[in-house]
């Protein structure tokens, strides 16, 4: 008989989860300690906060730079690549996997929400289980403050998200979205 699956690996399969799993629990508390650190350091601690944000982050690529205050729940399903920059308060809440490309720059109060939970109000509520969604996110990807990222979309590589929108939706490389929510505004034209 196969072995039950822990609430990690179905949290991480984006099947429903019980959040209050000793171990969920702890691997939140163990990311709330990191980031209260970062969030403490001064703008002369650049060294100390990049090893934090290593230690924090799942992977974490060379030259990237968050301007703190930074939140996240478990900081070790992010995955970001080289050259990324994210400006002050930066939520990211990472029940499913995070990815971020290279040389992205998100504006101040980006926010990135793999969590969710059911639509049905007696299931949400006497279940006391949430599920998450994995979200993705290209190389050179421009995201404007005050932008909402949505369970189990994916921005393609050079996209641009107009600020306070809200992205429901999946979308293509090079173009800008806008709205909430988001919608197509237009094709950006790449240069040779």
């Amino acid at each position: 008989m196969a072995e039950k699956p822990s609430e990690r690996e179905l949290m991480l399969a984006g099947k429903p989860y019980n959040p209050y799993d000793k171990d969920l629990v702890d691997g939140r508390d163990r990311a709330r300690d990191l980031v209260q650190e970062i969030n403490r350091t001064t703008s002369k601690e650049e060294e100390k906060r990049q090893k934090l944000f290593k230690d924090l982050f799942g992977t974490s690529g060379e030259g990237v730079y968050i301007t703190p205050p930074f939140y996240c729940d478990y900081g070790a399903n992010i995955h970001i690549g080289d050259k990324s920059y994210m400006n002050f308060n930066c939520t990211i809440l990472d029940c499913a996997k995070v990815t971020i490309g290279k040389e992205c720059m998100f504006a101040p109060n980006v926010a990135i929400y793999t969590a969710t939970h059911s639509i049905d109000p007696v299931e949400r509520l006497e279940s006391g289980t949430e599920f998450a969604k994995e979200i993705k996110i290209g190389d050179r990807v421009w995201i404007g403050g005050n932008a909402v990222i949505l369970p189990g979309v994916t921005i393609g590589d050079c996209a641009v998200i107009g600020a306070g929108s809200v992205v429901t939706k999946d979308v293509a490389p090079w173009t800008v979205v806008a709205g909430n929510p988001a919608k197509f505004i237009k094709k950006i034209e790449k240069k040779e």
